[in-house]
């Protein structure tokens, strides 16, 4: 059931019979780089290109009830939910500190987001 912050499912791939564009069989868990589009804009993609490669581990991907929630998008055998965003709440089925420059700078806008006034 996750954490029960947002409403949804958690869906673990079904790839079979499906082949990547050089013929290979999509590997489960899916373990490597991978696009990552934005679906809307968000302080933390400043910085980061349009379809910038994030570092994946996983074999399930997150289905939410509301698709307004989702925040960026990636394509591993299906159109999947890369990053979620409400609120103040962010995120990311990719790992940020595995993926390099576009982590880096993703976790450096987290960083120097406006805090609550003190």
């Amino acid at each position: 059931p996750g954490l029960g912050l947002l409403p949804g499912k958690v869906i673990r791939f079904d790839l079979a019979g499906k082949n990547q564009a050089d013929g290979s069989h999509f590997k489960v868990p899916h373990m490597g780089w991978n696009k990552v589009a934005p679906a809307k804009p968000h302080p933390l993609w400043h910085g980061i290109e349009t379809d910038a490669r994030f570092y994946f581990v996983h074999s399930y991907h997150v289905v939410p009830d509301d698709p307004d929630v989702i925040a960026a998008h990636f394509e591993y055998g299906l159109t999947g939910c890369a990053a979620i965003a409400r609120g103040n709440l962010f995120a990311t089925q990719f790992h940020p500190e595995k993926s390099h420059q576009s982590g880096l700078q993703l976790l450096k806008n987290f960083l120097t987001l406006p805090g609550p006034a003190r």
